[in-house]
């Protein structure tokens, strides 16, 4: 052992012989040492538990230039240079959002939760409610969180406040809803207690006021599509026939609106379901199950067809007041099961809180995984109001970037509803998919069995029950027709300005995914075929490459409709079916009629008047 302490080398026995003299220094350094080795030891287990306690900075995603999401440390007092550059900066992020605005306050930009003091949050605030009040708008806030970095900083808050342009000559946010679900899994009550704004009695009640037949009130099982509509104002509360009497009020009052599209249940319908999610273009599908009868019935087979058409769907578990506990999480877990297979990829998020609400409804559109699932009754209003919140949140899925490009394009209407109205004459209904239609527009509808498009003229324009002027691209409206001959309308028919040249076609391909067949899908096969506004029954003339087609097999074939020819977009989504035979895909060839190819290349020679 070396002795520091006289610069020699001594023995063990030597050292511990000059213990208690003045070598004893060495004992007391190395001690020394050791408390110091020890002490540094400590001190990092010490900061190793004290870090461990600290909360991690939590952060959102970086702030995105385009969209309708703003982050902001702070408002508080500013300028009036800079509060004139705020509410320019709010008004681009309505435009965005077409009306909605979602404004994170005490965020920085690259998305680091900071937090405000209680003064500091309280000033900032007002501040964008002077903002907001500047281009016409009012605030709502969703919610406040609490962001605590440990014991060495004061509790702060961060702030998600949403903001909405109060209504102006009808320019609302419009959503649509397609309602799924199995027969008599209470989808017309759910729609009747929410756009009704009462609750239902236990037998029904509530859906009385949605049915068009007399069958379907005898019954309870709905046959035909039916709208119902849900709005809600500039400040975030929900505007029904509760308190308006008609649906032009509702309109009126509503800074936001969701068009609900009641589909029927019953198998025997499902063509009548599939049309409904096809043509009239949804946004987004409710799936609506029972909580006592679980997965039944065609609630699978609407889940399929949702998914197929990439319809975003959310999931309402109703009849909650009917079950116990343990039957209503049975119900979930199941759901859960199914969303999670490889066929579905889902995440599912089950809503228990006005925070897990607002919180789905922004993931539900930046992510097509999640998967949010509501448990409510119709009858005791269980959970209703985070549906509401939900709804009231949700937002649209086209910016307005796309939407002012639908709208540049040449206008094209499609069919979907002809009526005779007393006093009005012909109407047709369906969804302006480009363009801007006007009232007192020329425009040219077809095409017709010889494949010819007629000439007609536009009389008035109403949307969601109210009068409108103008229409624009993605929105649904029924159009007043005059003496046009209803005979010579049929659904599935576009209305198109006479500038177009519209490739119509008997024949055309299409890549497919056969989803399920019995047996053999070959030359000859007859399916329907669903396309947009077209349903019509085609005849397989080939498939490219193959003879015959089995379940889960992908191909190129080419379809012959029966009929007539019809109005088809290239890339559009296809599907079609023949009892339990059932595929997708998208069109990616037209092929002209060859006795109308001479009227296609001289369009004007195609038009007939009327």
């Amino acid at each position: 052992m070396v002795d520091l302490s006289e610069g020699g080398a001594v023995s063990v026995g030597h050292n511990r012989d000059r213990q208690g003299s003045g070598s004893g220094n060495n004992d007391r350094i190395t001690s020394k040492k050791s408390r110091t080795r020890r002490g540094k030891r400590g001190k990092r287990r010490r900061n190793k538990k004290s870090n461990r306690n600290k909360t991690p900075p939590p952060y959102l995603p970086p702030e995105a230039e385009e969209g309708n999401i703003e982050y902001k440390l702070k408002l508080v007092n500013p300028t009036q240079y800079r509060f004139e550059h705020l509410a320019t900066q709010l008004k681009w992020r309505l435009q965005e959002g077409r009306g909605e605005a979602v404004y994170q306050i005490g965020v920085e930009d690259n998305g680091l939760l900071v937090g405000l003091t209680e003064a500091d949050m309280k000033a900032s605030l007002n501040t964008l409610k002077k903002m907001a009040e500047k281009v016409g708008a009012d605030i709502t806030l969703l919610r406040e969180r609490e962001v605590d970095y440990g014991s060495d900083r004061n509790t702060r808050k961060i702030a998600e406040v949403l903001v909405r342009k109060v209504p102006d000559d009808q320019q609302f946010l419009d959503l649509r809803v397609a309602v799924l679900g199995n027969v008599d899994s209470g989808k017309s009550t759910l729609l009747g207690v929410l756009t009704q704004g009462e609750l239902d009695n236990g037998r029904g009640r509530a859906r009385l006021n949605l049915f068009r037949h007399l069958h379907e009130i005898q019954t309870g099982r709905t046959s035909s599509i039916s709208f119902e509509i849900l709005g809600f104002n500039s400040k975030g509360e929900v505007v029904n026939y509760s308190e308006s009497r008609t649906a032009e009020e509702i309109c009126e009052s509503s800074s936001k609106m969701i068009t609900f599209i009641d589909l029927a249940g019953h198998h025997k319908y499902l063509k009548t379901t599939i049309f409904g999610l096809t043509s009239y273009c949804p946004d987004f599908a409710m799936l609506v199950v029972s909580a006592n009868t679980g997965i039944a019935g065609t609630t699978r087979e609407h889940l399929g067809l949702a998914m197929a058409l990439k319809v975003p769907i959310f999931i309402v578990v109703s009849k909650v007041d009917l079950c116990s506990r343990g039957t209503v999480e049975r119900t979930v877990r199941q759901l859960e099961r199914v969303l999670k297979q490889p066929g579905c990829n889902k995440a599912p998020m089950v809503v228990l809180n006005p925070d897990d609400a607002v919180t789905a409804a922004q993931q539900f559109t930046q992510s097509t995984c999640i998967t949010p699932i509501f448990t409510l009754s119709s009858v005791s209003g269980k959970s209703l109001d985070l549906l509401k919140v939900f709804l009231n949140i949700l937002p649209p899925l086209s910016n307005s970037k796309e939407q002012e490009e639908l709208m540049q394009q040449l206008t094209e209407f499609q069919v979907d509803e002809i009526y005779s109205v007393p006093d009005v004459g012909t109407v047709v209904g369906g969804t302006l998919y480009s363009g801007v239609c006007r009232e007192g527009e020329r425009l040219v509808v077809g095409p017709t069995d010889e494949g010819c498009f007629l000439r007609l003229k536009v009389g008035s324009i109403q949307r969601n029950r109210s009068a409108c002027r103008v229409l624009r691209a993605g929105q649904a409206a029924t159009l007043a027709l005059g003496n046009f001959e209803r005979s010579l309308l049929r659904k599935g028919m576009v209305m198109v300005s006479p500038k177009m040249n519209p490739t119509i076609c008997c024949q055309f391909e299409a890549a497919i995914v056969l989803l399920f067949h019995a047996k053999t899908f070959r030359r000859g096969s007859q399916v329907t075929i669903h396309v947009g506004n077209v349903r019509q029954t085609a005849t397989v003339e080939c498939l490219h490459g193959k003879d015959e087609l089995r379940t889960g097999e992908r191909a190129v074939v080419r379809f012959r409709f029966i009929k007539h020819p019809e109005y088809l977009r290239l890339g559009a989504k296809l599907l079609f079916r023949e009892g339990v035979t059932k595929g997708i895909g998208h069109v990616t060839c037209l092929l002209p009629p060859s006795q109308n190819h001479n009227q296609n290349q001289n369009h004007d020679q195609n038009l007939q008047d009327y």
